[in-house]
């Protein structure tokens, strides 16, 4: 099954947080099997923007390079994802960029990977592999 990243899950490993060595697993399967993950420009400019608010622009820049090496395939958002997204956002109570990585999931057939609890409203609607 796909595995979709959030925000959170990247973060996690870029920050070598509590749910790092999970994520760490993941890429390297991904590596080892050839199946990369996958995750929406959405969320991709959620950690975009996290890392420059706390590191500045030029760190951030740094990053997305390193970034760019993971195995992961950044999904660009179509009409259909979005009204997915939105959707979803209408009948849940969780932040809107989290809306993209569950839609993508559902669209894809995946999972999401999270630590994020407010997935926690999205489990009937979603597989969500906690890593935290």
């Amino acid at each position: 099954m796909v595995k979709i990243l959030d925000a959170f899950a990247l973060m996690v490993y870029l920050e070598k947080e509590p749910g790092y060595e999970k994520v760490k697993e993941l890429f390297t399967k991904s590596a080892e099997n050839g199946k990369n993950l996958q995750m929406s420009t959405v969320n991709w400019g959620e950690v975009y923007y996290i890392l420059i608010r706390d590191h500045g622009i030029e760190e951030a820049e740094r990053i997305q390079r390193i970034i760019e090496t993971f195995p992961i395939d950044f999904v660009p958002v179509d009409l259909t994802l979005a009204r997915e997204a939105a959707r979803l956002k209408a009948f849940k109570k969780i932040s809107y960029a989290d809306c993209f990585a569950a839609a993508l999931a559902r669209q894809r057939k995946g999972e999401v990977v999270t630590g994020d609890r407010e997935f926690k409203a999205l489990e009937s609607e979603v597989k969500v592999v906690w890593i935290v």
